[in-house]
């Protein structure tokens, strides 16, 4: 029995989300499939498995100007599409992407000054210097909020004394998991101030003496991503560098929320990715004489798998609708970063089965697949917080700390 060609087969975009793009969007997104195509998939494997990241496509990937998509004049659902795709390929490079331009680039497009934004945004947008946001530290996570430790002091540089109108800041602290943290120019500091108990944004260079960087080794996902340990001992930041759009950490909510959406945009690429790879290795392999394909069990999971990936997508359309109307609160963007990463969790578990013990080599591009997955399932909030956010919402009663 000869198999079948994927091409002619449906696409895992079985509901054809995609055609609510108008052409131009359709156009781009076939752009970044292109590049994707030629530039990342060949090599994403062996830079997972070597843990390095591919500092030298980022020309390219700059070249498709893709930077903040919806400060483009693009659809909130092609900027949600143009992550998915990505995290379909590889789910490290879609994660850089999000932490660079949904955080560092949107950051100062929202709360950079006029100066700010002179010195830095062009260069940001097009890649010419990377950036990360560094928010998490090593004992604070999902309570970073209240339990925020990195201190900010401000100082006359004259005296060294402490000033509340002074043009320097001192930074101590430190943060965990940062994103890009290795290898960033520039990262958006948060640290709570020392004269009034308020949070504060900085853009602090990378480089500057008493600033510590080292990689996080060993992990079992997004290992291309070059996640970081960071100290700050006495690091000095002009008055220049303060986000002066920043005064407390709600000011950030709204920032936190679309890096959210993005991250539930992952969960429909992840899910995009084990389709493709479990159902073509269900067409092509054969056992007992014949395509697993032809056997109902595995139908059924293939089936499960696309109906996850679809209910997701559609999910996510909807966010993109409430975008459209300034509608996407928190609580919907919980429930679909939750419910979504669930699914996705089955969707992956189940294509890795697909593939038996090959699911757990990175050659067959599933065992990448299933352990990026972890990550998305943790990070942006967690299953658990971001379920306590709904159901805070639709009882009126917190139950966080309960």
């Amino acid at each position: 029995m000869s198999a079948p060609d994927i091409a002619d087969l449906p696409a895992a975009d079985f509901f054809a989300v995609e055609s609510m793009l108008g052409p131009a969007e359709r156009n781009k997104l076939a752009e970044l499939r292109d590049f994707l195509a030629a530039e990342v998939a060949p090599y994403a494997g062996d830079w997972w498995n070597k843990a390095e990241f591919p500092a030298h496509i980022l020309p390219k990937l700059a070249a498709l100007e893709l930077s903040t998509p919806a400060r483009r004049g693009y659809s909130n659902l092609f900027a949600g599409l143009v992550i998915a795709e990505m995290t379909r390929v590889d789910t490290s490079l879609a994660t850089f992407f999000l932490v660079h331009h949904d955080l560092f680039v949107e950051s100062l497009h929202a709360f950079g000054s006029a100066d700010q934004k002179r010195r830095l945004l062009a260069d940001a947008s097009d890649l010419r210097i990377t950036g990360a946001f560094a928010l998490t530290e090593p004992l604070h996570g999902s309570d970073v909020a209240g339990g925020m430790e990195t201190r900010a002091r401000r100082i006359s540089s004259d005296t060294g004394e402490a000033d509340d109108a002074g043009d320097t800041w001192v930074l101590n602290g430190a943060k965990r998991w940062i994103g890009n943290g290795t290898f960033c120019d520039y990262m958006l500091v948060w640290a709570r101030d020392e004269a009034d108990g308020s949070v504060r944004g900085f853009i602090v260079d990378a480089d500057l003496p008493g600033v510590s960087r080292s990689k996080i080794e060993n992990k079992i996902a997004l290992r291309t991503v070059q996640n970081a340990d960071i100290v700050f001992s006495d690091v000095r930041v002009p008055e220049a560098d303060r986000f002066s759009g920043i005064g407390s950490f709600e000011d950030t909510k709204e920032l936190l929320r679309s890096s959210r959406i993005m991250v539930a945009w992952q969960t429909v690429g992840q899910q995009l990715a084990a389709f493709d790879v479990a159902r073509q290795y269900a067409v092509e392999r054969h056992q007992f004489g014949r395509p697993l394909a032809h056997f109902q069990l595995i139908q059924q999971q293939l089936v499960t798998m696309l109906g996850n990936t679809v209910a997701s997508m559609g999910m996510m359309a909807g966010i993109a609708r409430l975008q459209d109307q300034g509608a996407a609160g928190m609580p919907q963007v919980a429930l679909a970063k939750s419910y979504l990463s669930a699914r996705m969790r089955e969707t992956v578990a189940l294509g890795r089965s697909i593939l038996g013990g090959n699911g757990i080599v990175t050659d067959y591009r599933m065992a990448k697949i299933f352990a990026d997955a972890e990550a998305i399932y943790t990070y942006e909030g967690s299953f658990e917080v971001n379920t306590l956010i709904v159901g805070r919402a639709i009882t009126g009663v917190s139950a966080f700390g309960g």
